[in-house]
């Protein structure tokens, strides 16, 4: 009878301590894990690094940069991805895999469009994230073909590294090659209109100089040209005719 006694008591506080041993690994394991306990995750897009690292560190969120991007609408060093993305719920001291985005710019290597058709040149300037700049024509018998490629003014190479978003200026064959053209009679008319005639007629604006006060300079008229107008003169594609306006 007492052997049955003791081992019933034995049982018992072995039972006891059983539940005591679940029970603290139980709540050992509730704290480890913050059961139940969750938060949301901000939307850190756009932040720069340093106002990321403070609200991430306000949540008790621990950061890791994985990877450097560049996004011309993103400010130096601004977050340009995150992972976990906004608004997950998430845990207290999780890892947020960033990506920023790079504090200097972005380079392109300059394409090779020489004899490129201007359209493809515009294509592909558009692709790589350039501008195109000025376009202008030069007697050449290679129609809208590109001829020379420019930036800041200077013929650019192929190959040489240029900011993105730069403006590439192009010149760009007429076709004319040189040809002859007819010069036309430029006397009366405005600024815009002797500019509009010369181009039609595959000439180019040379020096515009204004003769006594003028005032008002969309009232000012040609007077005269170089060269001078005469029935029958011609000049090769291209040629620059200098005009001289006044107040009528």
């Amino acid at each position: 009878m007492r052997f049955i006694k003791t081992l019933v008591i034995n049982l018992f506080l072995i039972g006891v301590v059983v539940y005591v041993l679940v029970w603290l690994a139980a709540q050992v394991l509730s704290v480890y894990t913050r059961h139940g306990q969750s938060l949301t995750l901000p939307n850190l897009q756009g932040l720069n690094i340093e106002e990321a690292e403070k609200i991430l560190q306000q949540k008790k969120l621990r950061y890791v940069i994985t990877d450097t991007v560049f996004v011309d609408k993103l400010p130096k060093l601004g977050v340009a991805e995150q992972n976990p993305n906004a608004n997950s719920k998430v845990k207290e001291d999780r890892i947020v895999y960033l990506s920023i985005n790079s504090d200097a710019s972005a380079t392109v290597l300059m394409p090779n469009l020489i004899n490129s058709s201007l359209r493809y040149a515009e294509t592909v300037l558009t692709g790589m994230g350039l501008i195109v700049g000025n376009v202008s024509f030069k007697p050449d018998i290679a129609q809208n073909a590109i001829l020379d490629q420019l930036w800041k003014g200077q013929s650019l190479q192929p190959g040489v590294k240029i900011p993105k978003g730069a403006a590439i200026d192009l010149v760009v064959g007429d076709g004319s090659g040189g040809a002859l053209v007819s010069l036309p009679n430029l006397k009366g008319l405005s600024l815009l209109d002797a500019t509009n005639v010369l181009q039609t007629s595959l000439l180019q604006l040379g020096t515009v100089v204004y003769e006594g006060p003028v005032k008002d300079s969309s009232r000012a008229v040609v007077q005269r040209q170089n060269p001078p107008f005469e029935e029958g003169a011609t000049l090769s594609g291209g040629d620059f005719v200098d005009i001289y306006l006044s107040i009528p």
